[in-house]
């Protein structure tokens, strides 16, 4: 989609990104304004910005006549060109497009002055761009006030017909199926927008991967694998029968999964005098906890929530293990585990506890091979890798598991 907004906005036209949520819409948009000059001349206290050389309102213009080359000018940041409104439904068309000051009218100007009028976002948008945020959340008459400003660019306010040369770059996000739900993007107002573009999820797991990295506030340490399991898990909710693909899956669920488990780790390091706060497989149990709210499924699903999230977690810890464990031979490991060696772990069961309680493999380097493919290099991530080998034993039915009172038992 990249190459289609970029076409979009040489051709100059206004644009509409269509695409279920968490795909980055809002935040394509807010990076335009890097796209503009730094700074830019305006004409000190108007309330447009406009150009000295170029002066649209009556005010303005009256003062360049006034004041000649004395005209005072100041300079506007690109980040003040910027303007974003949520299109909530009690915004009026005098937030957007303007209506008379009773102030200025107080002031002893006539009604018929337009100098009395008081200009909404759009036009103080002028020689910038005007985001608008879940479009067809707005209610049908405000975006009828719309369409002059977007085609003719003049303004219409109640008696006032305004013709103001607007240099303004219009673009909205709107999900596709707010069409039909909350609202709708009335045609004539469509049919404005000179490019319509369907935003998507990332395709690669390695840009999903990318994002969490990026958006994610960790307040521990989160290995690679564990962000890996999580990007998986949300690509297969995305593929998922029983998940409702036209809400969508939103990136933020990766996101808010990757900050739980890093604070289920610092709990743990807090209460147990870990001196490294490292989250591990066992912490992911706590992500599904917290995050079914963020998934729309299937009406016939009911009931079945935490177990279609806990069987599609197990799948992504499958994946991860594949491609990560592949080659190692796990043979001495299930042998003392089958000879009646237990393994325990949990929420609140410390890294050198866990460790400690691993059975002796003998002069096997197993353990070590296993931290080796994950690049662990402390107690958090050793534990938090031989974890991970263990639930794959689990998942490929070599080992069995009990889960009760906090604690994970393999045996």
């Amino acid at each position: 989609m990249i190459p289609q907004l970029e076409r979009a906005l040489i051709a100059g036209h206004d644009v509409v990104l269509l695409g279920e949520r968490g795909q980055g819409k809002t935040r394509l948009l807010r990076t335009l304004v890097g796209l503009l000059d730094e700074w830019t001349p305006v004409i000190e206290g108007s309330e447009l910005g406009e150009h000295p050389f170029e002066p649209v309102t009556h005010a303005s213009q009256r003062r360049a006549r006034e004041l000649g080359d004395a005209l005072p000018v100041a300079w506007r940041h690109r980040d003040e060109r910027y303007a974003e409104k949520l299109a909530t439904p009690d915004t009026s068309v005098a937030d957007l497009i303007g209506d008379v000051d009773p102030m200025k009218v107080a002031e002893g100007r006539s009604l018929g002055d337009p100098e009395t009028i008081h200009f909404g976002l759009i036009p103080r948008s002028h020689r910038g761009i005007v985001a608008i945020n879940e479009l067809p959340d707005l209610a049908e008459r405000i975006q009828v006030a719309m369409l002059n400003v977007m085609e003719e660019r003049d303004i219409q306010i109640r008696g006032y017909v305004l013709r103001l040369p607007l240099d303004v770059l219009v673009v909205a996000s709107a999900n596709p199926e707010d069409y039909t739900n909350r609202g709708r993007i009335i045609t004539p107002l469509k049919d404005r927008f000179g490019a319509e573009i369907r935003t998507h999820y990332p395709t690669e797991l390695d840009d999903e991967v990318a994002v969490i990295r990026q958006e994610a506030t960790l307040v521990a340490d989160v290995p690679d694998h564990l962000v890996e399991v999580l990007a998986r898990f949300t690509r297969a909710l995305r593929e998922s029968s029983a998940v409702d693909q036209r809400s969508g899956v939103s990136a933020r669920f990766a996101i808010a999964g990757a900050e739980t488990i890093a604070a289920a780790a610092l709990h743990r390091a807090t209460s147990q005098g870990e001196d490294v706060a490292v989250a591990r497989p066992v912490d992911l149990e706590t992500a599904v906890e917290v995050l079914g709210g963020k998934i729309e499924f299937e009406t016939g699903e009911e009931g079945r929530e935490r177990e279609i999230l806990e069987h599609l977690l197990r799948t992504a810890t499958a994946e991860t293990v594949r491609g990560h464990f592949r080659g190692l031979d796990f043979a001495v490991l299930v042998s003392a585990i089958e000879n009646g060696s237990m393994v325990t772990t949990g929420e609140q069961v410390a890294a050198r506890d866990f460790l400690t309680g691993l059975p002796v493999l003998g002069e096997s380097e197993l353990y070590d091979d296993i931290c080796d493919r994950l690049g662990a290099t402390n107690d958090g991530q050793r534990a938090g890798a031989i974890e991970l080998a263990l639930e794959g034993l689990y998942l490929a039915r070599k080992v069995s598991k009990e889960t009760g009172g906090g604690e994970t038992v393999y045996g």
